[in-house]
């Protein structure tokens, strides 16, 4: 967020961001800036392009006009006639069809059969070339980050009604005091949000989750399930029959163990796997799991209310189905889609693909009218050990991004770094001391929550419990702090705080270890999230980084 956020929201200043940017803004780009090709792959493949144009273009007011000229940068990018590959393939003439309009105004498209990365890069640097295009992009998939579970042998054992894990397993939720945890670890890196619940636990606010959705679970609010969304809008994705959207944001599984997807979705570095059940994790984190009920674990902001909004399914999610979720999330409207009636307060994205995010990239721009809408908007910073600005959304303008740190306060092994990272929170370092040349797989190496039972689809009521370790854990405590900090405020009759003010109370809050927060000149932020210390910031009159005192 930072000068992220600040230098570039100077480019949009309503909702009707769609809508506002004329066309010489366009043509101060050159074709190749307008062009986004950094999540392009060589080993890839594409046939869906999202293209932005100006407000005032005809392009963007006559689709018959637009397809017309789409037509042209097929045939200037040689991609109109049948062809042999290199391979020995027979590729066909590549025509385009209208999808639909996102939310943002920009426009999905999608050509007759998947193109490599030349020929894709090829098409959308003749699109750019028309001077009233502000941006194109593929429409890629994003996943849920991949995930480090722990081992079966380290499960709790199976529900008992008056059993509580808490004490044992949540280090992540307590003081970095250094008290010795349950298994021998000393706690240095816990989000402190223990010290919170004294001032704040959640109420009147709402968190959207979008991930893979929810399922039942006797230890997991899903009172708003039901008043969630499935925006997946590829049968294929979200296994269901049909092309649509549908009401709901109910997990159906992501498994990629069987058929269809076995094939697609799987290679060498994405092996099959069960559904994985992470927006039930991710949301269980952040506020659903039910707490101080003398069983299973403990959410962080617990009497919010959570909203799961289905994003990925199998094989990930569409760009362009995620960049529809965030506005409605956040309170706007979709065509096609009921209003949301519960618009959130914060949304947690733990997800990502690869490509910098930029100014008008379908992203970042949902990013900013959410953003606008009032919505505090928490992304994962990805799983990589590799730098976060090559990641969307953890690039995007308007975003707190978020690395993980372990028991230790140290940086997890696979955290993305960098200076698009804003700040740090507790995702599990996975081995002993959070060193992976220790070899030795630690309890307190995971994040624990609630999952359901079910290797493919849900089983009715789960009562499982597990360890996940990732980026995608340590975003969910950030997302219920922030649901902390306005639940405090609202207490007291205060104004919700503006996206801006939260980074800036996170960022001077935030605990800062004893050792270098460079890591190596891996940069994981201001410092590891700080619950209780931040919730008491946001009601004590801190200034807000801007000059100016939070009221």
């Amino acid at each position: 967020m930072r000068t992220r956020f600040a230098t570039r929201t100077l480019l949009f200043v309503s909702l009707a961001l769609a809508g506002a940017v004329s066309a010489q803004a366009a043509s101060a780009a050159t074709p190749s800036t307008r062009a986004n090709v950094s999540a392009l792959k060589d080993s890839g493949h594409y046939d869906r392009f999202i293209i932005t144009y100006s407000s005032g273009s005809l392009q963007h007011s006559d689709r018959a006009v637009m397809m017309r000229d789409i037509d042209g940068a097929v045939r200037r990018a040689g991609l109109d006639k049948a062809k042999i590959a290199g391979s020995g393939q027979a590729l066909g003439a590549v025509q385009a069809s209208f999808q639909r309009r996102l939310a943002i105004g920009s426009d999905l498209v999608r050509t007759s059969r998947k193109l490599d990365r030349n020929e894709a890069a090829a098409l959308m640097s003749q699109i750019a070339a028309d001077p009233s295009v502000l941006d194109v992009t593929p429409d890629v998939m994003m996943y849920r980050d991949p995930l480090i579970k722990a081992p079966d042998l380290f499960q709790p054992a199976a529900f008992t009604p008056n059993d509580t894990y808490y004490p044992f397993y949540q280090w992540h939720l307590k003081a970095p005091d250094g008290a010795i945890t349950y298994f021998g670890d000393a706690n240095l890196g816990g989000a402190n949000v223990s010290g919170a619940w004294d001032i704040a636990d959640g109420s009147n606010v709402v968190i959207a989750v979008l991930d893979t959705g929810i399922t039942q679970h006797v230890d997991v609010d899903t009172s708003l399930a039901d008043a969630g969304y499935d925006f997946i809008s590829d049968a294929f994705v979200s296994g269901r029959p049909t092309d649509d959207r549908v009401p709901g944001g109910w997990d159906l599984g992501d498994w990629t163990t069987t058929e269809p997807w076995l094939s697609a979705c799987t290679s060498p570095s994405r092996p099959p796997e069960s559904s994985s059940w992470h927006g039930t994790h991710v949301a269980s984190t952040a506020g659903a799991e039910l707490t101080n009920n003398a069983r299973g674990m403990a959410g962080i902001a617990y009497n919010a209310k959570v909203l799961p909004v289905r994003v990925l399914g199998h094989c990930g999610g569409y760009t362009s189905d995620i960049a529809d979720a965030i506005v409605w999330a956040a309170g706007g409207h979709i065509d096609g889609v009921p209003d949301n009636q519960y618009p959130a307060d914060v949304i947690n994205l733990s997800l990502g693909g690869g490509g910098t995010c930029r100014t008008y990239d379908p992203t970042g721009w949902a990013v900013h009218v959410a953003n606008q809408l009032g919505a505090v908007v928490v992304v994962s910073a990805g799983n990589s050990n590799d730098d976060a600005r090559n990641y969307s959304p953890a690039s995007c303008p308007g975003v707190i991004t978020v690395a993980a740190t372990g028991v230790t306060g140290k940086r997890a092994y696979y955290s993305n770094y960098g200076m698009a990272v804003e700040i740090a929170a507790p995702g599990g370092g996975v081995y002993q001391d959070d060193d992976p040349a220790t070899g030795v797989v630690s309890y307190d190496g995971f994040v624990w929550q609630a999952l359901n039972n079910g290797s493919t689809t849900p089983v009715a009521l789960g009562t499982s419990y597990s360890g996940y370790a990732g980026t995608s854990q340590a975003a969910p405590h950030v997302a219920g702090t922030v649901a902390l900090m306005q639940s405090a405020r609202k207490a007291l009759g205060l104004r919700p705080l503006k996206p801006l003010q939260v980074l800036a109370i996170l960022r001077k809050t935030a605990m800062r270890p004893s050792f270098s927060l460079r890591d190596n000149h891996h940069y994981i932020g201001a410092g590891i999230v700080d619950a209780q210390a931040a919730v008491e910031a946001s009601i004590n009159g801190t200034r807000n980084g801007a000059g100016g005192v939070v009221q």
